[in-house]
């Protein structure tokens, strides 16, 4: 406590109990020492027994001086699983470490702990983020396989030869085990990421092998060459067109991994191991696969070709009548490329926009704060009462109940036992017929029956522990109380508008305070400044450390401020005096006027500037939809000049991530060019081959609508896939036409030939792309969300605009000559 006759009147002498002394502060912190050094010498003294020296040399009772309180901890938090008492322990690997990796370690350590309990104490692991990723894992794994049978077995109805199918169908473990070593060398993980691109990359890696093999084979099967010479052959003459295919796929993904922001660094491991898998797979088909053709493929002589079958007889005469009625009306072809590139301005419209789609992780979370004012006894019986309630609903396995010391769950409000979290944890996904979403759907339509606590329920966030919200954005401005008029009214307007729930803000002004109005121009007239004033009372009522002290291993502070009742009586804080220069020093009664109201609980700021964040959870409404709502709202409400909006958390990096993707996609197309250019020499024929790419984009999205997914982080990978695969396409139908003209074909015929000799490869290409992800795209496993919106991208894509390429490509290959021709 303060010294109780500081800064008053009082003469020097005496030193009777209870009379004022004039000490100076700054003999404080040699009191402090003078403690410490008593404590340290085993020289225990009662605290109103020590002696503290004065300015005229004679010593002074500490009781004379200060007021000695006693203190206690008491406690500011509440923590219960399945309505027992219970200590939670939050464990949380460091950054870079392997999650599944570090939790093994914590269960095995804990199997140790738990030998030397009590027969009464348990241990019960509840939350264990390492679960939903080994589920997810193995689900993907289980799809990786699946994924390689069918492509396998869509290779053996095309090639209706079972060598064939072993020969191509060889490029999948062997591509895949060689990018192991990639991943292993860049000290990446078999994570979600990585394994995702895997997953793509089955129906990838296989596409040079087939290529390559199905040429190989050609030679065989039409030019009756012999295994070896067709090896030979065959692989020559597609050598340079699957290494421009190979090498323009690389130069789409390489800039994924050097793109910024948080999503840079889930780019970055998909990036790198998608094209080394790519690379890996052209190595194989360059060396592998014509070893293996000129051992092991043989043709038998006789028998009806895979080529002269019914069906494949009926797509082809389809296909050829299709190109020559399109080169014979070239500019048809070219108005209706136009439209359907058009069209992505209202199919982009019309498709939603997130960031990342919502997994079943079986678990989620119900965040309370209850009114101002409740003892943790109080809000204790209120929280238990809803974990019961929680727990007796259908598919839950347990709930945690925290209350007060929220840092592992919230991050947020460590202490205040009006806060609370109740972590729900379902049963597991194959275990259950509801949906984690159903079941958070009940869960608020039972909060709703508390209207005095405000909640959230909400999933559990998928970047380490803390708050998930679906929704956020900030308020900045400089008064509080205009942010919290703003607050409010874009709150009000928000309820209105169906999809938004838990709309809450981080501005609780329920806070009781005493908040001094200082008069300025009476304390500039006495020469004191408002800095002078803010010191005073922070020093007096909220108390300043002024010293330290150590005793054995412990160092403890030594803080002064104003004793009681000094600091809490209003009428008492008005006869505090401050220093006035030169002169007396001044009651604050003649400074400042009190009021007591309601204040923040704390103050965020960002930029410099004061922030208030509203925040909400989404519930039939996407995220890009709830951005424009609120940037509407913003020009219907008008903000203040000086104040404005931001949006932060998921919002935030849905911005970045759109960001990020059109920069790597930027780059990607000028790397493109230069390989095809490299490849053609010639500055105009890649043009024909990239047209396949604006192409593509509306049929992507087109698929979205379809399946009712959105354009997020994971179909924005998938979006990149399917331009890689294309482009493919067009590469293997213009190499061969220009192989065809320089042997002396005119252009007509040669660009027929080709289209006609390449349509089984891209077909075949095609067919076990599709057949690859098509049980990612079906999957309902953990994780499936994920995955299923980057694979519908690419079947979607892929399959609806296979034609319209296929016509377009030799249509802008003619178009582009011509007008070269006419150059020359």
């Amino acid at each position: 406590g303060a010294g109780r006759g500081a800064g008053e009147g009082g003469g020097e002498g005496g030193g009777e109990r209870g009379t004022p002394w004039k000490v100076s502060t700054q003999a404080l912190p040699s009191f402090a020492c003078s403690v410490a050094q008593m404590k340290s010498g085993h020289v225990m003294f009662s605290p109103p027994e020590i002696v503290v020296g004065t300015s005229s040399g004679r010593p002074v009772l500490l009781r004379d001086l200060a007021t000695i309180e006693d203190s206690w901890v008491e406690s500011r938090s509440h923590a219960s699983l399945d309505g027992r008492i219970a200590i939670t322990l939050s464990v949380q690997k460091q950054s870079g470490a392997n999650t599944v990796a570090t939790a093994r370690r914590v269960r095995e350590k804990l199997k140790e702990i738990e030998g030397n309990l009590p027969s009464d104490i348990a241990l019960a692991i509840v939350k264990d983020q390492s679960r939903f990723i080994k589920a997810s894992i193995d689900e993907a794994k289980f799809h990786l396989l699946l994924g390689g049978l069918l492509v396998g077995l869509s290779t053996l109805i095309f090639m209706g030869d079972g060598r064939s199918t072993l020969i191509a169908a060889i490029a999948i473990p062997t591509s895949i085990i060689a990018t192991f070593t990639a991943i292993w060398a860049f000290g990446f993980t078999l994570n979600q990421v990585t394994l995702l691109a895997l997953i793509l990359s089955v129906g990838v890696v296989i596409d040079d092998a087939v290529v390559v093999l199905e040429n190989i084979y050609r030679h065989m099967e039409e030019l009756g060459k012999s295994a070896t010479q067709a090896a030979i052959d065959g692989t020559k003459e597609i050598g340079l067109a699957v290494m421009a295919t190979t090498l323009s796929l690389i130069v789409i993904f390489v800039p994924l991994a050097f793109t910024g922001g948080m999503t840079g660094q889930y780019l970055y491991e998909f990036g790198i191991t998608t094209a080394f898998a790519i690379l890996f797979s052209m190595i194989v088909s360059f060396v592998l696969t014509p070893m293996l053709c000129s051992r092991y493929l043989k043709v038998k002589k006789g028998e009806r070709t895979a080529k002269e079958r019914r069906f494949y007889k009926a797509i082809e005469h389809s296909y050829m009548a299709l190109l020559r009625k399109s080169l014979d009306h070239r500019w048809v072809v070219v108005v209706v490329s136009i439209l359907i590139i058009a069209s992505i301005v209202p199919l982009g419209m019309a498709v939603g926009k997130d960031f990342i789609p919502t997994d079943d992780e079986s678990e989620f979370q119900v965040a309370v704060l209850a009114p101002e004012g409740y003892t943790l006894g109080r809000s204790t019986r209120l929280f238990e009462e809803v974990a019961s309630r929680l727990a007796k609903l259908e598919n839950v396995d347990r709930t945690l109940l925290t209350i007060g010391d929220l840092g592992g769950l919230s991050g947020k409000g460590q202490g205040d036992v009006t806060r609370g979290s109740i972590y729900v944890g379902l049963a597991e996904l194959d275990e259950r017929d509801a949906s984690q979403n159903d079941i958070m759907l009940l869960a608020r339509t039972m909060m709703s029956e508390y209207p005095e606590v405000r909640s959230s329920v909400q999933s559990v966030s998928p970047f380490g522990g803390g708050r998930r919200t679906d929704f956020e954005f900030d308020l900045l401005g400089d008064e509080i109380a205009t942010l919290a008029a703003l607050s409010a009214t874009f709150q009000e307007r928000l309820r209105k508008i169906p999809g938004f729930v838990d709309l809450d803000s981080t501005l609780a002004l329920r806070k009781p305070e005493v908040q001094a109005h200082i008069d300025r121009q009476k304390a500039a007239d006495l020469g004191i400044r408002v800095q002078d004033i803010a010191s005073t009372l922070r020093m007096l009522v909220g108390g300043q450390i002024v010293s330290t002290y150590k005793e054995a291993d412990e160092q403890y502070d030594v803080w002064m401020r104003a004793g009681l009742p000094n600091r809490t009586d209003p009428e008492a804080i008005y006869n505090l005096r401050v220093a006035r220069p030169g002169g007396e020093p001044v009651r604050l009664s003649n400074l400042v006027t009190l009021s007591e109201d309601a204040g923040p609980a704390r103050i965020d700021r960002r930029d410099r500037r004061r922030q208030v964040t509203i925040v909400a959870n989404l519930e039939g409404l996407v995220l890009g939809d709830a951005v424009k709502i609120v940037k509407r709202l913003e020009q219907e409400i008008g903000l203040p000049a000086g104040y404005s909006i931001q949006h932060s958390h998921y919002a935030e990096r849905m911005t970045e991530t759109a960001n990020n993707f059109l920069f790597a996609f930027g780059l990607s197309a000028i790397f493109m060019y230069m390989v095809l250019a490299a490849q053609f020499e010639s500055f105009v024929y890649p043009i024909s081959i990239l047209l396949s790419l604006p192409l593509s984009i509306p049929f992507a999205l087109l698929s979205l609508l379809i399946v009712g997914n959105t354009l997020n982080l994971y179909s924005g990978l998938g979006l990149f896939m399917l331009f890689g695969i294309v482009k493919k396409n067009g590469i293997l139908q213009i190499d061969y036409t220009n192989q065809l003209r320089a042997g002396g074909m005119p252009r007509r015929e040669a660009i027929l030939q080709a289209n006609q000799v390449r349509l089984r490869p891209i077909l075949m290409t095609t067919v076990m792309l599709v057949a690859g992800l098509l049980p990612v795209a079906l999957g309902t496993g953990t994780g499936a969300a994920s995955r299923a919106s980057m694979a519908n991208v690419i079947i979607g894509g892929q399959a609806l605009c296979l034609v319209i390429t296929l016509l377009v490509t030799p249509v802008a290959y003619s178009l582009l000559d011509d007008l070269t021709s006419r150059r020359r």
